[in-house]
């Protein structure tokens, strides 16, 4: 295996990593390698290449990526097409805009086919950019064999699913009320209309319909009528009220005018109506008093054509929660108004309902008064003809939220036009039916929103009067009694004689006509094509040209095993599936379907290019990397289908809190498997079975946490959890970082001698990185695959694969299942974690020896747990002692608090009486609810979590720091003594000597010297030198060694590098200096030169192998003893403890980190300068800053002792061997 740099730009790995692929073809040649598995069905909504992809798409894409690189990884075929969304709005509305394009006329004029071609040029202008974006990001999804919705052979099976529906009956052609886009020139559906809303300011006027035929105490009253809408008015051809509301006869004070308003509504037109003034109410009747009376027009466009307008009607659709009660009918621009004027005979039919607007919201001549006008801007000439002609009551205006068009972003109108209809109605109940044949994530979204829109669905216009799409393939007479629809390219040859279709789009097929059956003539094409939603609907059949090519590959993989798209397709592409799946087979589209939310500004807003309140996406994944920002985005809300504020920082804290320890773990593995091969002279090779068979109870303990993890993402990734998975995943990491190498520090490095159990160590450790680099894969493929390529050299060649992405997920091993150690080592880490919150509180750092730990639980078994492993507890909190009891009344008070945030929406009322309950709660009572995790308070029973358990310690707070959480509490003892405080004192200069090691570019090989020099005297008791002496054994039991007074520094000896500190509040010279012999008296100085020159390490070796040796000095041969002129380090005798200064000042806790003043480097031996910077020009890596803190290069340690030899488990093995 080879080296790993200590920094890493995550970025510039991916780069080398995305050429691995490309030299691999890793992505069809993992296709290949999975041929003849089980097929695994996904559909990709296909998006516009008309603009650029944005964190929206990302986000989905990634998702699907994982979701498909896992189900890969698990056994099956996974074919994956990207797919082009071709036609419709999006395009057009591009072109419209280009070609300055205000009207029908002008696309006519010009010509379908030269529009057509222009649409077409545009179609893929950003093809390349999404290309590269969804390769950046690590997505492995099929652009060479892509599918586009204008390919002919796509339309044909889009013709073929619409001759489908209307053979079963469930196509007409119908005169409706339609949202309009008027930019667009087009009606959209009404889940279109449901897209984009925007918070709008719109006129608001209450208008006058003076009575014509008044009942007695009538005479001079006027109906009063509110809009937002006045361009409508020219169009008014009724007044509905509610026959069941009551309607007041009011005359007003300032004017004398008298209006009929419903009688709930009067602060409609007075601010204070319950004080009744300014007004009078003269009677009160029901709503069916007032059915029948004639009106006086606000204009006469239409009063001659309609004898049966300008007449009050009554339905139960008038509310009066809002405006007068009485409303306007308009019947081309309401559905309630063209339903309403259609039952009660106002308008004979559909189609001779008033609609003066044209194709692009202008008034037609007819409005003579306003011709030409778009009907918006017409407003303000309309109301101020009102206001000429008396008839204006009232005027304001009216902010709500009203919809747009999703494409243009302009208002849409509601408008009568004549269209084809899927009737949706007519299969509603299997819509509701088939929709719980799916599965959701998250469930509340197929639960709730998707189901109530199922149940409220309308019919589905899918016909569009634009020009660039797939042409509906109706022909008709001119009588409409004869229609015959299209299904093939085929079809459309035998029927019209024309043998040489290729293409179906209009302007190759609008002048085709088929010759009647029924003597009428010829049969010409309708004018519309398809809603571009109708088109993505049919992608499931359309993509692999179904029912003309693939029958048997689609009915096997259908329906589709998965989808996924954002929250706004519950009332798009989910919805059209649906409908078209359950039109066709009466089965849903899709078995699995995962929603996610939307992704906003970092300030809550809408992402905007123009207000630049997002970092571009590119620059993310150049900065952090690509894996970053997947694993910050599926590890988010978003993902559970909520919104999520985009941070930058976010994804930094993915690279400092999972990547960097991640690569640091993998790094520190690296580091410790060369010296290991070196030392022994054999390269290490992988065994599993080596590390199963351990007895370590840490190497037990990882690898049953590991194969855990391997059953909890499968497990969660069958339910498509990948919120959950992620959080799994991250935990292990931390485990492994945090815990198990931070233990097994000593084992892995090979530092306790014993190579059998270094080699068990580092097989645990590389069965774990390889395991847990299998389950990332498919979330973090780069860094998985980085890790895989040098950590795969150490299995047999047999076993190697050129990807990762080509190996199976692993298989959970009942051989390494271990419930025992995992839940014991829940309980020791939970402790751990517990004492270092107490030691933080009272700022007590972990080099100062504390007496004893007090762990505090109910169940004995957990306390058993605990206790087994009690070494680590001892070394990681560095107490001399750990207590147990279960006796948590004897030391802790506990009281209940409710959860306010999650039971109070849960609750409602109820949560009065609930938090009176709570706060009445017995000891016994509590203990209950946290064994069992439930109570019934109040008549609402309360889970695990509704509850907090706060615990408070009963003793004396000034020497004891008590943590807990509501599971386990620890009591730390935090009064220090001398001895402890001079322990303490001794770990920090340890520590100290550890960082200038580093800071000099040592490596663990590499020898030195430590001496420490007291600088100032200030009395302070006890000082440096008496602690280092009294702490020597203790010194040498962390550093192998002694640190040494400067007054024994060897004459000679040379400075790797010099600190000036302070320790214990002591000014000091600590000195790091290269390995050297130290002379007694009896060494003359010529001796002590002619040695110091020679390499320390031959000199050592060479007395050490008979006790003396010959050396050359001044010309003569001179008999050298070790231990009579020359002493090593090993030699010198501890210490003498000297007297304690006289003056004595308080003791003081030695502070976590002095600031160095002044620090000095020397020189290496010109030889170890060549050899680094060697070493240094070959693996020199790049570094990101931004991505590499300081302080985040290494795992963290803490400067204290290691559990001796392995830990718990060996040390209780050795002192058994020796009873």
């Amino acid at each position: 295996m080879q080296g790993v740099p200590e920094r890493i730009s995550f970025p510039d790995e991916e780069v080398k990593i995305l050429r691995l692929w490309e030299e691999l073809d890793a992505f069809q040649t993992s296709l290949k390698k999975s041929e003849g598995r089980p097929e695994y069905t996904f559909y990709d909504g296909p998006p516009f290449a008309t603009g650029l992809p944005h964190y929206g798409h990302i986000l989905a894409g990634t998702i699907k990526d994982v979701v498909t690189r896992y189900a890969h990884q698990t056994g099956h075929y996974v074919s994956r097409r990207f797919g082009w969304d071709c036609h419709g709005l999006p395009v057009e509305y591009e072109i419209d805009k280009k070609l300055d394009i205000k009207g029908r006329g002008q696309v006519l004029e010009m010509g379908i086919a030269k529009y057509n071609d222009e649409c077409r040029g545009i179609v893929q202008r950003y093809s390349k950019e999404w290309e590269a974006t969804v390769i950046r990001m690590g997505r492995w999804i099929d652009f060479r064999n892509d599918y586009k919705t204008m390919e002919p052979w796509y339309m044909e099976s889009v013709w073929w699913v619409f001759k489908t529906l209307f053979e079963k009956n469930y196509v007409y052609r119908g005169f409706k009320v339609m949202p309009y886009s008027m930019a667009c020139g087009t009606p959209l559906s009404n889940f279109e209309a449901n897209l984009e809303y925007v918070d709008v300011v719109d006129p608001a006027v209450v208008i006058s319909f003076p009575i014509t035929n008044p009942k007695e105490g009538e005479e001079g009253a006027s109906l009063v009528a509110w809009t937002t809408t006045p361009w409508t008015l020219p169009s008014n051809l009724a007044l509905c009220v509610n026959a069941t509301l009551k309607y007041s006869l009011i005359q007003d004070t300032a004017s004398g005018n008298r209006y009929y308003i419903a009688s709930t509504c009067l602060g409609m037109l007075y601010k204070e109506p319950e004080k009744k003034q300014g007004f009078t109410v003269l009677k009160e009747v029901d709503g069916v008093y007032l059915e029948g009376r004639r009106y006086k027009p606000l204009f006469s466009y239409f009063e001659a054509k309609f004898p049966n307008a300008f007449r009050v009607v009554c339905d139960d659709y008038v509310k009066s929660d809002s405006g007068t009660g009485i409303v306007h009918q308009a019947p081309a621009f309401g559905e309630d108004d063209f339903r309403v004027c259609l039952e009660r005979k106002v308008i004979d039919n559909g189609i001779d309902a008033p609609c003066p607007v044209d194709t692009n919201g202008m008034f037609e001549s007819v409005i003579t008064d306003f011709a030409g006008l778009n009907v918006k801007d017409a407003d303000k000439g309309i109301i101020k003809h009102l206001k000429n002609i008396g008839r204006l009551v009232k005027q304001d205006t009216y902010s709500h939220s009203y919809p747009f068009c999703w494409r243009s972003h302009t208002p849409l109108i509601y408008k009568a036009v004549p269209s084809w209809f899927v009737h949706v109605e007519a299969i509603k109940d299997k819509l509701v039916a088939n929709n719980l044949k799916s599965t959701w994530v998250p469930s509340h979204v197929s639960e709730k929103r998707f189901h109530n829109w199922l149940e409220s669905a309308h019919d589905w216009c899918v016909s569009r009067g634009r020009f660039w799409g797939t042409p509906l393939p109706i022909w008709h007479s001119s009588d409409w009694e004869e229609i015959v629809v299209v299904g093939s390219i085929e079809e459309l040859k035998q029927l019209t004689g024309k043998t040489d279709i290729t293409d179906i789009h209009r302007q190759y097929i609008d002048d085709l006509t088929i010759p009647s059956r029924k003597g009428k003539g010829v049969l010409r094409r309708v004018d519309e094509v398809f809603d571009c939603w109708f088109e993505s609907g049919s992608m499931p059949y359309a993509q692999i040209h179904y029912p003309f090519e693939n029958k048997e590959r689609f009915e096997k993989g259908f329906p589709a095993d998965f989808i996924g798209e954002g929250l706004d397709q519950t009332r798009g592409w989910f919805y059209t599936l649906m409908v078209l799946s359950t039109a066709l087979f009466d089965q849903p589209a899709f078995k699995n379907c995962v929603v996610n939310g939307l992704v906003l500004a970092e300030n809550g807003k809408k992402m905007s290019k123009s207000l630049k309140n997002y970092p571009d996406p590119t620059l993310i994944v150049d900065t952090h990397g690509a894996d970053a920002l997947r694993l910050y985005l599926i590890n988010s809300p978003v993902v559970r289908a909520e919104k999520l504020l985009f941070k930058e920082a976010g994804v930094r804290g993915v690279l400092r809190d999972v990547f960097l320890p991640w690569h640091n773990a993998y790094r520190f593995f690296i580091q410790s498997v060369l010296p290991f091969e070196s030392r022994t002279g054999k390269s290490f090779q992988a065994n599993p079975n080596v590390a199963l068979q351990s007895t370590n109870t840490m190497d037990k303990w990882i690898l049953a946490a590991a194969n855990t993890l391997i059953e909890y993402v499968r497990k969660e990734m069958d339910a498509y959890h990948l919120y959950t998975v992620v959080r799994g995943l991250l935990q292990f990491i931390e485990s492994l970082t945090n815990w198990y190498i931070r233990f097994n520090r000593r084992r892995l490095k090979g530092e306790d001698g014993d190579e059998n159990d270094c080699h068990t160590a580092l097989c645990t450790l590389y069965e774990v990185l390889m395991t847990l680099c299998r389950l990332m894969a498919p979330f973090t493929p780069f860094i998985t695959e980085s890790m895989y390529q040098n950590l795969k050299l150490a299995l047999p060649p047999a076993q190697r694969e050129d990807s990762i992405h080509y190996t199976l997920l692993p298989e959970p091993n009942p051989l390494a299942h271990n419930p025992a150690i995992e839940r014991a080592m829940t309980a020791l880490t939970a402790a751990i974690e517990l004492g270092r919150s107490a030691r933080e509180r009272r700022t007590i750092n972990l080099k100062t020896p504390l007496k004893s730990l007090m762990v505090i639980h109910s169940d004995q078994q957990v306390l058993d747990d605990i206790k087994s492993l009690e070494e680590y507890v001892i070394s990681q909190l560095n107490v001399r002692e750990v207590l147990y009891t279960t006796d948590e009344r004897k030391y802790m008070n506990q009281r209940a608090e409710p959860d306010f945030a999650t039971l109070g929406p849960r609750l409602g009322k109820a949560m009065t009486a609930v938090t009176t309950g709570v706060n009445a709660l017995t000891e016994d009572e509590l203990q209950a609810y946290a064994k069992n995790g439930k109570i019934t308070i109040a008549g609402n029973e309360l889970l695990a979590g509704d509850i907090r358990l706060v615990k408070t310690y009963k003793g004396d707070t000034t020497i004891h720091e008590a943590s807990s959480n509501e599971w386990m509490v620890v009591v730390l003892n935090v009064e220090i003594d001398e001895s402890l405080h001079e322990e303490g004192v001794a770990r920090d200069l340890v520590s100290r000597f550890q960082k200038l090691r580093k800071a000099a570019g040592l490596v663990p090989e590499d020898d030195a010297e430590m001496f420490v020099e007291l600088l100032d005297d200030n009395k302070v008791s006890p000082n440096v030198n008496y602690i280092i002496a009294a702490q020597q054994s203790f010194i040498r039991s962390l550093a192998k060694k002694s640190i040494l007074p400067t007054s024994q520094r060897p004459r000679g000896a040379v400075s790797y590098i010099t600190e000036e500190t302070l320790v214990d509040g002591q000014k000091v010279r600590l000195d790091l200096t290269r390995p050297a012999l130290f002379f007694s008296a009896d060494a003359s100085n010529e001796l002590v030169a002619v040695l110091s020159a020679l390499d320390y390490h031959s000199v050592v070796s060479k007395l050490s192998a008979t006790g003396k040796a010959t050396y050359l000095v001044n010309g003569v041969s001179t008999v050298v003893e070790l231990g009579k002129q020359v002493l090593t380090h090993a030699h010198l005798p501890l210490a003498q403890v000297p007297p304690k200064p006289a003056k004595s000042a308080p003791v003081e806790q030695p502070k976590a980190a002095e600031p160095a003043k002044k620090t000095k480097q020397e020189s290496k031996p010109k030889q170890e300068k060549q050899e680094k910077a060697k070493q240094d020009k070959q693996d020199k890596p790049k570094q990101d800053a931004s991505a590499q803190p300081k302080q985040e290069a290494q795992p963290k340690q803490e400067a204290q002792a290691a559990p001796k030899e392995d830990g718990a488990a060996k040390d209780k093995k050795k002192k058994k061997g020796k009873e």
